[in-house]
Formats: C-alpha cells, structure tokens, sequence
C-alpha cells in the first residue's frame, strides 16, 4: 500500500514540475516574442558563436570562416580577414578573370589552347589522361577547372590570361588579400637560373618576400564571400556572366566539405585541399536563404587524402550550424 502511495506521490510531483516548467518556457517565449529586434539578434549571435566554439574546441589546427546571409544580411566571422593558402579556392578568381577578358573582346571562348606532356601537373582533374597534343576550347578548359579542379586546365589559362591580370581585378573590387601566387604544382626553375631565377609562372605578388609561402594563392574568408555575394547579385562582369559562373559552381563535383551531409541541397561551391589544409567556399541554397560561407581549416597534424579527413568533416559540421542559425525557419527574408 505504501509504495503505491509513494509511486502515486512521486508521479504526482512530476507532473507539477513539468507544468510549472512549461508555464515558465511560455513566458520566456512570449517574452522572446516582445524583445527589440537588436536583442533578438545579439541572443542569435551568442548561440550561434557557442556552437562553434564548441565544434572547433580542441581541434589540433587553425580555423577561420566568414558566412553570411545574404537575403537578410546577418553574419557570423572567425578570423575573417586572416590571410591563408587557397589551394584551389583560388579557381575561383581565376575564373572571374577568363569570363571578364571574354566579356572585353580580349578572348574567344572557343579559341584552342593546345596540350602538351610539358603541360601536365600532377593532382586533381583528366588532362594528364590525354594526348600531348590536344587542343582544347577555352571554355571546356574553365568547365574542367571548375567542375573536377583540374590542375592542368588551370595553368592553361593562367598562361592565356596571366596571373597578374587575376591580381589586378581583385584589387579593382577591393578585395586586398587575394591574389595568384603562381601556377599550379610550377616550382620548376627555367633552365637559366642565374637570367631568371624565378619558378615558372611566378606572379609580381607571387615574387615578394615571404610570399612563397601561400603556395598558388592567398586570401580570406571575407574576401570569398563577396564574391560569391557579388556573383549571386549578378553584379561580376556581367549579369548573364555572373548567372554562368554560379551555374558552373553548382556543377562542382567535391562535396566532401560543405554539402557532405545536406542531401537535396543546391549548393555552388568551389574546394581546395593541400596536405594539411582543407577549404571551402560556397553558397548554400536553403529553405529559408541562401548563406554564403568561406571556412579555412589550417595545419591539420595527419596527411590524409581520405573523404574523412578531419579537416573535411570540421568543414561539414561548421557549415552545417552556419546554415541552421544564419537561415533559421522564422528569418524574416528581405527581398534578393
């Protein structure tokens, strides 16, 4: 008899404090409701800085990330004006550069660049399975750049459309820290060292010291941002050249950062990997907005070219919150 009583006591008291509990969340939700918008977004941005921290807290390697909504504006940075290696987040530029000289007249899209065993480089893309020889159109060469990363597609059109000229544009749109460093896997000395001592395809900004260390590229998760912001507003060359390059960015095969786990989502994003670095620029098209994001992760320990490597799987999970609290289902869209 007693333990029924206790048992009957104890559900009792249960069900008061859940009561009482779901009384006071309704009070701190109607008073949620009521709060200043400026409130609202600096209780937004606390959470949202939380869950990063927490996702980046003992990871043996260094992170910087600039997202930003871009129907709504709201933002969220990390070291966003920190310069870092691009890898191949620097294809991007590039390609902004190749659809700005076309626009010009300085180019044909269907102009021939021919391929030689000289040519080939190793890492990502097809070209070094084809014949020396081979001439391929301008416009597959940036397709292959884009699409599969390919290294070799990319040196092609740096030798068409010079590194430097990259370098000068971004400069034109204010964006400071990102430049062409040289070509690809080009650290080759020409043959007459002591006439040009430079490695092949080495840039003006390329040559200054200290600067060998970014590798092809530098820039900054700020400055990835606003070109893709500048492309989705279709305000890069042109709008029709803004709307082709977000449609060749959509076709980007390497998930294995951001879109890794956002199944039926559209997404245009460029990747960039070297042994201890993994990057990822990209747009993200949710249901509730589409977020712009850039997220370096520097200095990984291991060399792992594996679909998990842990730089991959940081990138995944930081993107993932970045979508969840800059795009959440009761933001109030601006108009695009």
């Amino acid at each position: 008899m007693c333990n029924q009583r206790c048992t009957g006591a104890v559900e009792c008291l249960r069900i008061i404090v859940a009561s009482r509990f779901l009384r006071g969340m309704a009070v701190v939700a109607l008073n949620l409701a009521t709060w200043p918008a400026p409130a609202k977004q600096a209780v937004a941005a606390a959470a949202l800085d939380h869950r990063i921290q927490a996702a980046i807290q003992g990871f043996p390697g260094s992170v910087s990330l600039y997202a930003r909504n871009l129907d709504t504006g709201v933002s969220y940075e990390l070291r966003a004006d920190a310069p870092v290696p691009t890898a191949s987040t620097i294809k991007l530029p590039i390609m902004v550069e190749l659809f700005a000289q076309a626009n010009e007249g300085k180019l044909d899209w269907n102009q021939k660049l021919e391929l030689t065993d000289q040519d080939k480089v190793s890492g990502t893309g097809v070209l070094t399975e084809l014949s020396g020889g081979d001439a391929l159109p301008l416009q597959d060469l940036m397709h292959l750049m884009i699409v599969v990363s390919d290294n070799t597609a990319t040196n092609l059109i740096l030798d068409r459309i010079g590194g430097d000229a990259v370098n000068l544009r971004m400069a034109q749109l204010g964006l400071k820290q990102t430049a062409v460093m040289r070509k690809i896997m080009q650290q080759k000395l020409f043959p007459n060292a002591s006439a040009n001592p430079w490695p092949e395809g080495l840039t003006d900004e390329g040559k200054k010291p200290g600067n060998d260390r970014w590798g092809t590229g530098r820039s900054c998760p700020r400055d990835m941002v606003a070109v893709l912001e500048n492309l989705y507003r279709g305000e890069l060359v042109s709008k029709a050249a803004s709307d082709e390059m977000m449609s060749v960015l959509k076709r980007q095969q390497d998930h294995e950062g951001v879109g890794r786990d956002m199944k039926n989502t559209v997404i245009a994003s460029k990747s960039g990997a070297l042994d201890h670095l993994r990057s990822d620029v990209a747009i993200v098209y949710s249901q509730y907005g589409p977020v712009a994001m850039a997220i370096t992760v520097n200095n990984i320990p291991e060399v792992n070219y594996g679909v998990d490597n842990p730089g991959n799987l940081l990138i995944s999970a930081l993107s993932g919150i970045l979508v969840q609290e800059l795009a959440p289902p009761d933001t109030v869209r601006g108009a695009r």
